[in-house]
């Protein structure tokens, strides 16, 4: 099969390493970022309802700010050229009237099909227990985490992907309301300035069942 694998694939995929040590050189402009979170944003999403939420830390005073948060990360977040956080957002839903109504203007979705998204599918999401919702945000956004790093390195930039960081607290002190948007991961990104560290991974067919 690996001889059918172009190099970019071999590079963005295969050859993705876990960077600790960036380039402190190396910053990626706002515009650049838009454009990466944009791209990342083409993740699968549950009903389309793309509950992730953005938070880029990319000055020195943010990065004070998500200094007591990650204290076992102190080299990505004083070295990466930013640090994303990224949460989950409870009231997704919300957008859905403005995301159904883009996709009939566009001739996306008939117009029957986004009268029944929205007759039947925001009012399933408003009554969701807090355990379903947020079992949905966290597997929507670690879908988008992982499109987002893979975006980075089409993009020349490496990444790391942090689950060990201090959730409580963190949404108010970026000035989320902490009932509503549940933190999932943080990623720094930037311009590696060291090789990475390799990892073994165990075999498919070790993992894989077929039936």
């Amino acid at each position: 099969m690996t001889a059918f694998i172009n190099n970019d694939f071999q590079d963005i995929v295969l050859n993705r390493k876990s960077i600790r040590r960036y380039d402190e050189n190396v910053k990626i402009s706002r515009e650049e970022m838009l454009t990466m979170l944009d791209e990342a944003n083409r993740a699968p999403s549950s009903v389309n309802l793309q509950p992730w939420r953005y938070v880029v830390v990319d000055t020195n005073e943010g990065k004070e700010q998500l200094r007591p948060f990650i204290r076992f990360n102190q080299l990505q977040n004083n070295t990466s050229a930013a640090m994303i956080l990224i949460f989950g957002d409870r009231k997704n839903y919300e957008y859905g009237k403005e995301i159904y109504g883009a996709a009939l203007n566009a001739g996306l979705m008939p117009q029957e099909v986004h009268d029944r998204q929205l007759a039947t599918i925001i009012p399933h999401y408003q009554n969701l227990s807090l355990n379903e919702m947020d079992n949905v945000i966290l597997r929507d956004a670690s879908l988008a985490a992982m499109q987002l790093m893979l975006v980075a390195r089409a993009h020349g930039y490496d990444t790391n992907a942090i689950g060990g960081f201090e959730a409580e607290n963190l949404a108010e002190t970026f000035d989320l309301e902490k009932e509503r948007y549940l933190p999932v991961l943080i990623l720094s990104i930037g311009k590696a300035a060291e090789s990475g560290y390799q990892s073994v991974r165990l075999s498919a067919d070790k993992l894989t069942t077929f039936k």
